[in-house]
């Protein structure tokens, strides 16, 4: 058995895997590794599990990624070191998909090893003037084409089965919730998110808190009209999807900032059916979520952007979808609902403790903080919610501005504290990604990050759910806890640059 092909049994299953997720196909990421990395036997594949020549740039440092030096155009020049060859996969993947000039690899088939060789070779991908060429002989020559061919059938066996599931659903909504939707910003005017400078701007969708979630469908027999696999786009990778209407006019729905695109320019859609998976991809983004928008056509051609809760009032009616929409506590499809008493019903706006609650115990609302096993996190979610609460209240803010406070805090994961310690320049809890508590405060003089410990998340539940002390004497103890943590902090690091200086004249003297 040859090398080639013993590389490419080793590794075919991670490269078929890249296939899945991203298109690229498994006979070129295989070929390219093969070439680049010398069957897995060059030092930067052995020592730093590099497969495909890929260098350090500025950002992959600065993001904390390891990096080797080697010599290839010029001495001592850095090339990415991976903890796995699945991570130098995946990272080659991501290197192609986030490079505006491979941009049209992304157009071709996932089987059109020929095109895909070529167009990496015209992006420049490597120096060489018959890099295709030596491509294309590793593939054919080894028969990697048959993974390739074994992702498409896989995929094509999948899609059938789906379209025979999808074809007894004839309506959906674009995330699949079983209660409600969490709109962090709907349809209208609004501050601009990412340049407060530019005063209000005009919103033209619903951006819904996602995570990680899988983008479906609305209606049956849709057809993919545009795809946007450009991560550097405003909307990032995006999709638009057009049904056509018996009186010649067209709806067309786009999906914005997703991390990953499952349908390609052309396809034939079903309600349900999975388009791609949300994410935070694009410049015009803070956070991840997926912007919907609406756009009617009419039969002469013109067009005219809706508000997506008209649309979506209209999809629930006929499809008997029971999902709400919910925006700071209100029902955003409530108003355009036909049926009077659904109507009346669903436009009852929640306090903002309700809403607090809705928002921190729902599965459905994509926040990831309710009913778990892990009785720190449950510490972590009741801590948020008081603090949550004790925050709101104590700004004395009217019913409609602490809806959107909630909203906020719970969107961000994020409570700021500032109000509750005047003597702090900034003071934010943040759950992070593994649901851990973290502090952050500045003090003017420290800049302080840490996570809670389960100890100091039992005493701030103490303070909080102490029915005997009022909000201020809440506030007081809270500001006394979070200023000795910070306090402490700063004593142990003048201790540590103390000891540091020390250590370094003692150096000196040796010397």
């Amino acid at each position: 058995m040859s090398k080639n092909i013993q590389y490419a049994e080793q590794y075919a299953e991670i490269a078929m895997e890249q296939m899945r997720k991203y298109g690229i196909p498994a006979s070129v990421t295989l070929a390219q590794g093969i070439l680049e990395s010398s069957n897995g036997q060059s030092q930067l594949a052995l020592n730093e599990n590099n497969h495909f020549g890929i260098k350090a740039t500025s950002k992959w440092i600065e993001q904390g990624g390891r990096y080797g030096l080697y010599t290839d155009d010029k001495a001592n020049e850095k090339f990415c070191s991976y903890d796995s060859v699945t991570e130098s996969y995946e990272h080659h993947s991501m290197f192609l998909v986030e490079n505006k000039r491979y941009s049209n690899c992304f157009k071709l088939s996932p089987d059109d090893y020929k095109g895909w060789t070529e167009g990496l070779a015209d992006a420049g991908y490597a120096s060489g003037s018959n890099y295709a060429d030596s491509l294309q002989k590793i593939i054919e020559i080894n028969g990697l084409q048959k993974y390739d061919q074994m992702v498409m059938e896989e995929l094509h066996s999948e899609k059938k089965e789906k379209v025979s599931e999808y074809e007894q659903k004839h309506y959906s909504f674009p995330v699949k919730r079983d209660e409600f939707m969490f709109v962090t910003s709907p349809f209208g005017m609004r501050a601009d998110p990412t340049t407060v400078e530019s005063g209000q701007v005009m919103h033209k969708g619903i951006d819904i808190r996602c995570n990680k979630d899988e983008v479906l469908a609305t209606e049956n027999n849709g057809k993919v009209v545009a795809v946007n696999q450009n991560i550097n786009a405003p909307g990032g990778k995006s999709i638009t999807v057009e049904y056509e209407r018996e009186d010649g006019s067209k709806i067309q729905n786009v999906y914005m900032h997703l991390s990953v695109i499952d349908v390609k320019l052309g396809d034939t859609v079903q309600a349900g059916q999975k388009l791609g998976v949300s994410g935070n991809t694009g410049t015009r983004t803070t956070g991840e979520h997926l912007h919907f928008a609406v756009t009617q056509i009419t039969a002469d051609g013109s067009k005219r952007d809706v508000d997506p809760a008209i649309y979506l009032a209209e999809i629930a009616e006929k499809g008997n979808i029971e999902t709400k929409a919910l925006h700071d506590g209100n029902d955003l499809l409530a108003k355009y609902k036909a049926d009077p008493a659904h109507a009346q019903r669903d436009s009852k706006v929640q306090s903002p403790e309700e809403w607090m609650k809705k928002l921190l115990s729902s599965e459905d609302s994509g926040i990831g903080l309710s009913d778990s096993n892990d009785p720190i996190i449950d510490m972590v979610v009741t801590a948020f919610s008081s603090l949550m609460a004790l925050a709101v209240i104590i700004d004395n803010k009217d019913e409609k501005s602490q809806l959107a406070a909630v909203s906020d805090m719970a969107n961000r994961r994020t409570i700021d504290l500032t109000s509750l310690l005047p003597n702090m320049k900034t003071c934010d809890i943040v759950v992070n990604e593994d649901n851990k508590a973290v502090l952050k405060a500045d003090n003017g003089n420290v800049q302080f990050i840490r996570e809670l410990s389960s100890n100091e998340l039992s005493r701030l539940s103490v303070i909080l759910n102490n029915p005997n002390l009022s909000d201020e004497s809440k506030r007081m103890r809270i500001a006394g806890m979070v200023n000795s943590i910070v306090l402490s902090y700063q004593v142990s690091e003048n201790f540590e640059q103390c000891l540091s200086e020390q250590q370094n004249r003692n150096e000196q003297i040796r010397r």
